[in-house]
């Protein structure tokens, strides 16, 4: 009986980890984006657009990592497609502001 019962409280112990891990996991992949969509933001202020594209581009692939609130990270997401299409028309204004849009979405998460 006694077996019974170290097996089952390390089994929760070892989930309880697992979770933590994911917590973090989704955590650095949220710092991830808003490091890229910052960096975007620069090169967007240089008129670097292409630069700009490269982050924007890194910024949604390690976004589809998290999933812990997908409703926020959508609209981020959706933002940063967008700042990319204005990147590519060479709207400076509307691309900063849409960056900006989808850093305050993924700060939020």
């Amino acid at each position: 009986m006694n077996l019974i019962k170290k097996a089952v409280l390390t089994f929760f112990m070892a989930m309880s980890l697992g979770a933590t891990n994911v917590a973090f996991a989704e955590d650095a992949k949220a710092t991830e984006v808003i490091a890229h969509i910052e960096a975007a933001l620069g090169e967007v202020e240089k008129n670097d657009f292409n630069a700009a594209y490269l982050h924007e581009k890194a910024a949604r692939e390690a976004s589809e990592q998290i999933t812990s609130n997908e409703a926020v990270a959508k609209q981020g997401y959706q933002s940063l497609i967008q700042a990319q299409i204005l990147g590519k028309k060479a709207e400076t204004e509307k691309a900063t502001a849409e960056l900006n849009k989808a850093l305050g979405f993924y700060k939020s998460l």
